[in-house]
């Protein structure tokens, strides 16, 4: 996957409540929960926010519940990917079984700023900031991950290996 987008950027230990409020889980549908994501910390998200943009974040991205409302908000939103510092597990298990592309990099985290135009290349292994001029490398995702994101999620996955998608 590769994508070209501007960033927003957040701090340490964004929970998924941050993300996707608990007052909008009466919904699973990726559209209604798009409307609303990062609304309590940053109102004005939904409204800046264009397809192929990236979240970047610090430390422990995604804790709190292991809500999958989440990565589906992020995803729907529009997001290519979130590059963060480091995950919580269940947040980076959730967000690749719906076939968000997250990455972990503490040194991208740090230097990359909100509004710098980034390309990801998550088969490069590569985040390159155009704003910059600065690269950093990444381990490419694993097989499995990779075949994840490419698929659009564990259930695309799944349909398309037995035949019924």
């Amino acid at each position: 996957m590769k994508a070209t987008g501007k960033v927003h950027k957040y701090g340490d230990h964004i929970d998924t409540d941050a993300i996707i409020a608990a007052r909008y889980l009466t919904t699973s549908d990726p559209d209604e929960l798009a409307g609303h994501c990062m609304q309590d910390i940053d109102p004005e998200f939904v409204e800046r926010v264009e397809p192929g943009d990236a979240i970047v974040a610090g430390e422990n991205f995604g804790c709190g519940s292991s809500r999958e409302h989440a990565p589906i908000a992020i995803k729907a939103a529009g997001v290519s990917a979130v590059i963060a510092a480091s995950f919580a597990r269940i947040f980076y298990r959730n967000a690749l079984n719906i076939g968000l592309p997250i990455i972990e990099s503490p040194e991208a985290a740090a230097a990359i700023d909100a509004g710098d135009e980034i390309t990801v290349d998550t088969d490069a292994g590569t985040i390159i900031d155009h704003t910059t001029g600065e690269e950093f490398s990444f381990a490419p995702l694993a097989d499995v991950a990779a075949d994840l994101v490419a698929a659009g999620g564990l259930v695309p996955m799944v349909r398309e290996k037995l035949g019924t998608a």
